[in-house]
């Protein structure tokens, strides 16, 4: 959705809706859930609310695919693009951190939710907490079958841990 920001009213927008956005870089399993307070203060468009969709990702420990949602909270300042022109480089400060910015009078809500499902995907996503993952000799699934490789084995750099145990003992 497009929201022409000259065409926001004195009290802001409240925007309820789903849609289907195109995505490379994520499987979405289905609609996006958007739940947004848009106001405006002279150029400055402020965005709260929240973003949730379904996606299809790969546990890092099984390898198996699974569903997850994804639920983000939105708070973010928009400025206009031709601000970013007239300044000179500076470092961002901590209240910046949070500032995106619209093009021409046109904020676009399929990029901020883009963005934000992507910032909430887990760097390691697992398919549940006790996910047992795969054998690191013959690559069965753990949480399927049992394997039959042996576990003794120890890297001889730790094997002085495993005496130092024995000792304690």
């Amino acid at each position: 959705m497009k929201i022409t920001v000259s065409e926001i009213p004195e009290e802001g927008l409240e925007i309820e809706e789903q849609e289907e956005i195109g995505f490379e870089a994520i499987d979405l399993v289905s609609p996006i859930s958007l739940s947004l307070s848009v106001r405006k203060a002279e150029k400055e468009v402020f965005l709260h609310g929240s973003i949730r969709g379904d996606v299809r990702l790969q546990c890092s420990r099984c390898l198996q695919g699974f569903t997850m949602t994804i639920e983000s909270p939105v708070d973010v300042v928009y400025r206009p693009t031709e601000e970013i022109a007239q300044e000179e480089a500076h470092q961002l400060r901590d209240d910046e951190l949070e500032t995106g910015f619209y093009r021409e009078d046109t904020l676009d809500t399929d990029e901020v939710a883009r963005e934000q499902l992507l910032l909430n995907i887990p760097m390691k996503p697992l398919c549940s907490a006790e996910c047992k993952g795969i054998c690191p000799q013959c690559g069965t699934d753990l949480n399927l079958s049992q394997c039959n490789c042996s576990v003794s084995e120890i890297d001889p750099r730790l094997a002085v841990l495993k005496q130092l145990l024995k000792k304690k003992e």
